[in-house]
């Protein structure tokens, strides 16, 4: 029987575990990648963990999330990055150097290697064959300093495409078809492995925009094969020396199969506010704008930004239609700008914006109150932009740049006859905005520079013996890690700083909530249906871990999040029956008794008992082996001290 793509990478990178669907496996990992959002505190954690120089093939260090420096916060963060990647043998990119998985795909990403990165965005790798994941800052401080990285032996989807794309119908057409297919918790335990004759008929960034938004599905990770479009890619990006042809085994196994035309496939757009809420824009109609935006980890390459020039010229945005642009890197910049294509969007009326993630996660260009914005990102989760009633809907570049100039929802096939865009075959290379660490024998000298607002990780305990507290906060079903811990130009400087940012904890859900679980001192959370859905953002478990919060329990966890409570040594818990859920209120007393005992013995099964209501639940904590010893330990930073000693 022969073997996926996904499998034969992840086989040679085991270092830990039975090679065997549904168990846990730990692999080697040969990159990381991190962004300033979440890369504060990684690195934090990688000074605690005590080695001295990284001992992955390559680790890069981002600055892309946290551009806008409306105080001193974002600076002194990005100058703490800058020296830790100086110090311990990190490459260092720097502001204005592009959007981390824009440029790692350009610059650095290598077919069959193994990628983690503190962005839930890591997957975009994918799309030049790599085994690329998006995970927890801790999980990437570990590999960093050595340490496998440890996942589930995935399930594994193949998507069979066929066909080729009719002219104006984009790449986030296809990931979107297979959104409304699968749905946001579609990909839980499973890889997205993309096959078929019409895999070749895609080029790298359009692959690229499918892995990105696999994220979307909770899939672990997704990945095309390495063949000879993914060659032509590198060879303009003059790194043809790192190509390796990978494929699957033509009498590959497959544990799921999806089929999709793509000659089939029409435009569409994800509706507010679920990236599966897809319909087409016949269904829906005729739509009032107020805002575009184009760019993001998904749709900023050189070839979105030459499709949409090619829309806008000689053309002007629509009066009540604000356009802004941020070309992906400053490759795609330099590019468009050497071109022409830069001067055509400005001519046009469009708002340039630094090459950074800017508006997708919310740091500037929040739609008006109630305003209708089209988006060429990954997520339009509620208040995400900004704006709390923003209407947030997610398109292709060329539907973006088409309805920006007529000011409401169009097809962009109303184009007409689309002309050839052609891959570069070469692209203009420029590292000077990286920069390089220390050589070995000079890192002693370097000194690590610290702002105010960098305060050290959340304090951590071993596993208390009971669990006694109150419910300190009863949410619904697909809770994100936006509701939990929210981003923004007014947050997001906060995230080197937890005591601050917990004050900001679920307040999207309860404004009352941060005081609340401070003034129990220890309490329990209880939510729905894939909780924790979203970004890789651990600040949504240490928060909480902050707050008090000893255990979280839900209906089903999002994959990244239940990781990154166990990191934080919060018991994840889930209901044996789900109807259970309706038990237990918000403020109820409820006890775990002999808990750390139960865990010990390795039991998965354990009773909450409510003493409000006198109920007693019978819950799930499936633990394995190392995880078990993680959460008895207090967390995965003390269990990695302890290991290393």
């Amino acid at each position: 029987m022969g073997l996926t793509l996904t499998e034969k990478i992840l086989k040679a990178h085991v270092v830990d575990g039975d090679f065997v669907k549904g168990n846990e496996i730990g692999i080697r990992i040969d990159q990381t990648l991190t962004q300033d959002a979440t890369g504060t505190m990684a690195y934090l954690e990688f000074e605690a963990i005590g080695v001295p120089r990284v001992k992955t093939e390559r680790s890069v260090a981002y600055i892309d999330h946290n551009t806008l420096q409306s105080g001193f916060e974002n600076a002194d963060d990005h100058r703490f990055i800058g020296s830790v990647a100086k110090k311990h043998g990190i490459w260092f990119s720097r502001p204005g150097n592009g959007i981390c998985h824009q440029v790692h795909l350009e610059r650095f990403g290598i077919p069959g290697k193994t990628l983690i990165g503190s962005d839930s965005h890591t997957p975009t790798g994918g799309g030049i064959g790599m085994i690329a994941i998006g995970a927890g800052g801790l999980d990437v401080a570990v590999a960093m300093g050595g340490g496998a990285y440890y996942i589930t032996y995935p399930k594994i989807v193949k998507v069979n495409l066929t066909g080729r794309l009719s002219p104006w119908v984009a790449a986030k057409d296809v990931i979107l078809e297979v959104l409304r297919r699968l749905s946001v918790k579609g990909g839980v335990g499973k890889v997205i492995e993309y096959c078929g004759e019409g895999v070749k008929t895609l080029s790298v960034p359009e692959r690229a925009t499918i892995t990105n938004m696999g994220a979307e599905l909770g899939a672990t990770t997704s990945i095309f094969p390495s063949d000879e479009v993914t060659l032509e890619f590198l060879k303009a990006q003059d790194r043809a020396e790192v190509w390796t042809e990978l494929s699957a085994d033509d009498d590959a196994v497959y544990d799921e199969e999806v089929n999709i035309d793509l000659s089939a496939i029409v435009p569409m757009a994800a509706c507010p506010h679920s990236p599966d809420n897809v319909k087409t824009v016949a269904e829906i109609g005729r739509l009032k704008i107020d805002q575009v935006c184009i760019g993001s980890c998904t749709n900023s390459s050189f070839m979105d930004m030459m499709k949409v020039a090619y829309i806008l010229k000689g053309k002007t945005v629509h009066p009540d239609v604000s356009l802004a642009i941020a070309p992906g890197s400053k490759q795609v910049l330099n590019m468009i700008a050497q071109n022409g294509a830069l001067a055509t969007m400005i001519d046009a009326g469009a708002r340039i914006l630094e090459s950074a993630c800017g508006p997708c996660i919310g740091m500037g260009q929040s739609p008006n109150s109630g305003g209708v914005s089209l988006r060429t990102f990954n997520r339009n989760f509620e208040g995400r932009s900004g704006t709390k009633d923003g209407q947030i809907y997610l398109v292709s570049p060329e539907m973006a740049a088409l309805s920006a100039l007529t000011g409401y929802l169009t097809d962009p096939r109303e184009l007409g006859d689309m002309p050839a865009f052609e891959m570069p075959k070469q692209f203009v290379i420029n590292d000077n905005m990286v920069a390089a660490p220390a050589p070995e024998e000079e890192m002693d000298k370097v000194e690590i520079l610290r702002g105010p607002n960098i305060k050290p990780y959340p304090e951590t305990s071993p596993l208390v013996e009971s669990i006694e507290c109150q419910v300190s906060l009863k949410v619904g079903d697909n809770i994100t890690t936006d509701h939990i811990m929210p981003a923004g130009a007014k947050i997001l400087p906060l995230r080197s700083n937890i005591p601050a940012i917990s004050q900001h904890c679920f307040t999207v859900c309860d404004e009352d909530f941060p005081r609340r679980a401070k003034n129990m001192g220890r309490s329990i959370i209880v939510g729905g249906v894939n909780y924790g859905q979203g970004s890789s953002r651990e600040h949504a478990a240490l928060a909480p871990l902050y707050l008090g919060i000893k255990a979280v329990l839900v209906k089903s966890f999002a994959r990244i999040h239940r990781a990154n409570l166990i990191n934080a040594g919060i018991l994840p818990l889930t209901f044996v029956n789900e109807a259970d859920y309706d038990k237990i209120g918000q403020g109820d007393e409820i006890a775990i008794e002999n808990v750390r005992a139960d865990i010990e013995a390795g039991k998965t099964e354990l009773t909450v008992i409510d003493k409000t209501t006198g109920d007693r639940i019978p819950v799930l904590c499936e633990l394995t082996g190392r995880t078990r010893d993680v959460m008895l330990a207090g967390g995965l930073l003390d269990y990695t001290r302890e290991s290393l000693k």
